[in-house]
């Protein structure tokens, strides 16, 4: 599985109040398998965002596969694929219009009493694979944020908490990291990040969710860091879901959504039912010149 922080080139022209951009984005993954398999992939853009795809999204695959696609019980758009013996080789390239705004900012949103929470939203307060509610961070939790104004206030101090205790590093990614792993070591990637502030927030009542699509380098300066999927996540606060990132802790411009769940074990890039060897990984996403696609823009509102 693959989950981790994308990055990308920018031109210096780009700016934060941009009234509407295009956004190049894709991947080129090489897979080789020993022996013929099942695939399953998450690599679409989510449902929320395809109305923005100027350039659809369309996978191919090297040899030419036939795939069933469906629904997940998140929404999520996924593909099933049967795959021979060999290399095969999974790319797309699309282009898709985005606002051009960072990350919404609502600080007077209220944290809702578990009773008055929407039903469907229950479920993302609960313990999962990668998110110990019920572990020794319940109780670190309650002693350290207690205090904070519930609700929007609540979350930034709980990503500030964990954009200040973990140390990025690529080098030290591990798929087996929990929450309590990552708050015991004091390190991981984007992923980990994701995961220990979701826990943060559920033990303290606030439904959160895990979150993974593309992020590049747009209006911030470029990272030397190597270009990938990024994951940050969501929390259920009075009138809807809120994006939040603990590892940049800050609004970012240009979120692309390919995936929710509970954490990361829910939405890996690509599973698959028998062994598999990654051969090479690439994603990109970079801001490009509209003008080519003049009369398909719609100005964002």
């Amino acid at each position: 599985m693959v989950v981790l922080g994308l990055r990308a080139s920018v031109s210096e022209t780009d700016r934060y109040n941009l009234t509407t951009m295009l956004i190049r984005i894709g991947y080129d993954i090489t897979l080789r398998f020993p022996f013929p398999t099942t695939v399953i992939h998450l690599l679409h853009v989510h449902p929320s965002r395809r109305s923005d795809l100027i350039r659809p999204d369309r996978m191919w695959t090297e040899p030419a596969l036939i795939t069933d696609k469906y629904s997940d019980s998140f929404g999520n758009y996924r593909r099933r694929i049967s795959v021979p013996a060999g290399v095969v080789r999974f790319a797309s390239e699309a282009v898709i219009q985005d606002s051009g705004d960072r990350d919404p900012h609502v600080p007077d949103a209220a944290q809702l009493d578990v009773c008055k929470l929407p039903t469907a939203t229950i479920q993302f307060l609960l313990p999962s694979r990668y998110c110990e509610v019920d572990s020794e961070l319940m109780d670190f939790a309650w002693l350290n944020f207690c205090k904070t104004q519930p609700g929007w206030a609540r979350v930034q101090a709980i990503c500030d908490f964990v954009h200040g205790h973990l140390q990025f590093d690529y080098r030290q990614a591990r798929s087996d990291r929990t929450a309590l792993g990552a708050f015991r070591e004091r390190v991981g990637v984007c992923r980990d990040f994701a995961h220990l502030a979701i826990t943060l927030c559920r033990c303290l009542n606030i439904p959160a969710r895990y979150a993974t699509g593309y992020l590049g380098d747009i209006c911030v300066p470029p990272a030397p860091d190597p270009m990938d999927f990024s994951a940050w996540f969501e929390v259920y606060l009075e009138g809807g879901w809120y994006t939040f990132d603990a590892r940049h802790n800050c609004r970012r411009v240009g979120r692309v959504l390919i995936g929710l769940g509970n954490d990361a074990g829910d939405v890996p890039i690509t599973m698959s039912f028998g062994k598999s060897l990654l051969e090479t990984f690439h994603v990109f996403t970079e801001q490009i010149d509209s003008s080519a696609f003049g009369e398909h823009i719609v100005k964002a509102a």
